[in-house]
C-alpha cells in the first residue's frame, strides 16, 4: 500500500508543503495517494543549492561515492516488495514486471558502485616532434557540474536510476523531474539518498508541472539535461536548453525480423513478450514483425494463438499479463489508431477491443505504410505483420522509419548477422531476441528521431564529465 501522501525532494531535505498532485491506481483510477507538487521559486532553490553543492560533491572521494552507491543497492533490496507494489499502483504494471524492474533498478545501482572507482584518465605522448620536445601530458574526467534530469512514467523507477546512478558515480548533484503520474519510486529513491551523508545541495526531485519544469530546460546553472519520453518534447526541449549538454532517449517503433530459418517456438515466445510486456508501453517493444515469406502462415498463425492466451486486468495478480495503459486517453488514442488502420485497409487478427484504460493485445496485418501504426510510436498492445523475399528487403522495411532505437533479428546467417549490424540506422541490433532486450550497463540510445546520446552507465558518467588536460614542462637547463 502507498503512504497517505509524499513529500517532495529539496536540497536533500523532505518537503511537504501541499498535497497538490494527486497519482491514481492506474487499474481501478481511483486516487492512491497525494504528493508535494514543486513551484518555479521551488526549483530555482533547488538549481542555486546544486550549484553551491558542485564542489563538495566534486570533492568526494570514490569510496565515498561507492558507499553511498552500496546503501541504496542494500535499502533497495531490503525494499524490494514495497518498491514492486508501489510501482504496480502508480504504473498499473502487472506484478512480475514491477518485481522486474525493481531487480533492474538494483543492478543499476550497483553497476554505478563499482564503476564509480574506474573513473579513468590517461597518460600522453607528447614529444611526437622536435617543437614538443620536454613536454608531458596526462588527463582525467571531472564532473560537468550540475545536471537535469527528466523521466518518464513507463519504467518510473529504472530510467530516474539510469540518470541518478551516474550522477552520484561522478561527482554531479541533480534535480529530476519524474513524470507526474508516477513519482512515487523516484520519491522513494529520494527517501533512500536522505538517509546517506551527501553534501547539502547534492540532490532535489521535485514533482511539478510541465510548464513548471522550464528552469529544470533553460537554467544555464545546469550545465546538462538528460530527458526520456517523446520525441515531440524532447526535440522541442532541445531547442531551448542553450549551451548545456543534451542527451535524448525517444521514442522507436522497433522491428524483429523472422528470417526461413528461425526456431519459431523460441521467436514466438520472444516477440510476444517483446510486443505486449507492460501493455506494450516500452520505446523498444516489437511494433513490427517482418516475415519471410516461407514461415508467414505458420508464423502468424502462432502469433495470433499466443497473443489470444494473454491474461488481461488487475496487474496486482500473479499470473496478470496485459494490464491497463497508463490513462484512458492513451488507450483511446491507440484505439483510434487500430481503427484508422482498418479503415485503411489493415485486416485485424486478434485484439481491437478497449475498456477504459484497457486495451486487448492486438495483431494487425496489410498495414498501410501511411498509418500512424506504421510509421509513428503505437507505446501500446498493438503490434503490425508484413513479409519479405529477400533479407535486403527485410532490412530496408526495418530501415523505412523515421525511428532507429533497437532491432532485433532471428537468425542463424552469420553473413546477415554481419550485413545487418553494417546497414541497419540503429543505436543496437539484438541477434536471436527481440529489440526490447536491454541490460543497464550496454550503450543504449538511438539515432534519427530516436534521441541523441547513449545510456548505460559507464557511458552517462561519460557524458556527466569532461576532460581536462596536464601538460608539464620539463625544467629548462
Amino acid at each position: 500500500m502507498l503512504q497517505p501522501s509524499y513529500p517532495y525532494y529539496l536540497a536533500n531535505q523532505a518537503l511537504e508543503p501541499n498535497h497538490d498532485l494527486e497519482v491514481t491506481d492506474k487499474f481501478t483510477g481511483e486516487v492512491a495517494t497525494r504528493v508535494a507538487l514543486a513551484d518555479r521559486a521551488t526549483i530555482d532553490r533547488a538549481i542555486s543549492a546544486a550549484e553551491i553543492a558542485s564542489s563538495p560533491m566534486a570533492q568526494l572521494k570514490p569510496y565515498e561515492r561507492q558507499s553511498i552507491l552500496n546503501h541504496c543497492v542494500t535499502r533497495f533490496t531490503e525494499r524490494a516488495e514495497e518498491l514492486a507494489q508501489a510501482l504496480c499502483i502508480e504504473a498499473g504494471k502487472p506484478i512480475k514486471d514491477s518485481r522486474g524492474e525493481v531487480t533492474r533498478l538494483i543492478d543499476t545501482f550497483r553497476i554505478a558502485a563499482e564503476e564509480s572507482t574506474r573513473l579513468h584518465g590517461e597518460l600522453q605522448e607528447l614529444q611526437i616532434s622536435e617543437r614538443a620536445r620536454g613536454y608531458r601530458g596526462m588527463w582525467k574526467r571531472v564532473p560537468i557540474g550540475p545536471v537535469s534530469f527528466i523521466s518518464p512514467f513507463n519504467f518510473p523507477l529504472n530510467l530516474a536510476a539510469h540518470k541518478i546512478a551516474p550522477a552520484l558515480a561522478v561527482g554531479c548533484p541533480f534535480i529530476l523531474k519524474p513524470a507526474s503520474r508516477t513519482p512515487i519510486g523516484a520519491l522513494i529513491i529520494g527517501e533512500t539518498l536522505a538517509e546517506t551523508d551527501l553534501p547539502e545541495g547534492a540532490f532535489s526531485i521535485l514533482p511539478c508541472s510541465r510548464n513548471g519544469a522550464d528552469l529544470f530546460t533553460t537554467d544555464e546553472r545546469l550545465k546538462l539535461l538528460s530527458f526520456t519520453g517523446s520525441p515531440d518534447v524532447g526535440w522541442q526541449l532541445k531547442a531551448r536548453a542553450g549551451k548545456k549538454k543534451v542527451v535524448l532517449e525517444l521514442g522507436g517503433n522497433a522491428a524483429v525480423i523472422i528470417d526461413h530459418d528461425t526456431d519459431l517456438d523460441d521467436a514466438i515466445e520472444r516477440i510476444i513478450f517483446g510486443a505486449f510486456y507492460q501493455s506494450g508501453q516500452s520505446c523498444i517493444g516489437v511494433q513490427r514483425i517482418i516475415i519471410h515469406k516461407s514461415r508467414y502462415q505458420e508464423t502468424r498463425d502462432r502469433l495470433i494463438s499466443a497473443t489470444q492466451k494473454l491474461k488481461k486486468g488487475n496487474p496486482a495478480l500473479e499470473d496478470t499479463f496485459i494490464g491497463p495503459m497508463i490513462a484512458e486517453s492513451e488507450a483511446l488514442r491507440l484505439d483510434n489508431w487500430i481503427q484508422e488502420a482498418i479503415s485503411e485497409g489493415a485486416t485485424l487478427l486478434t485484439g481491437g477491443t478497449r475498456d477504459g484504460a484497457m486495451l486487448d493485445a492486438s495483431l494487425l496485418e496489410n498495414v498501410s505504410k501511411m498509418s500512424k501504426l506504421q510509421t509513428e510510436e503505437a507505446f501500446g498492445p498493438v503490434a503490425i505483420l508484413s513479409q519479405f523475399s529477400e533479407f535486403d528487403e527485410a532490412l530496408a522495411q526495418v530501415n523505412d522509419s523515421k525511428f532507429g532505437l533497437q532491432a532485433g533479428i532471428f537468425t542463424r546467417d552469420i553473413y546477415k548477422i554481419h550485413q545487418a549490424w553494417d546497414t541497419l540506422d540503429v543505436g543496437g541490433v539484438v541477434i536471436g531476441d527481440v529489440p526490447s532486450w536491454r541490460v543497464d550497463h550496454m550503450p543504449y540510445g538511438g539515432v534519427k528521431d530516436s534521441g541523441l546520446g547513449r545510456e548505460g552507465i559507464r557511458f552517462a558518467m561519460e557524458d556527466m564529465t569532461e576532460i581536462r588536460n596536464l601538460i608539464i614542462r620539463d625544467p629548462q637547463s
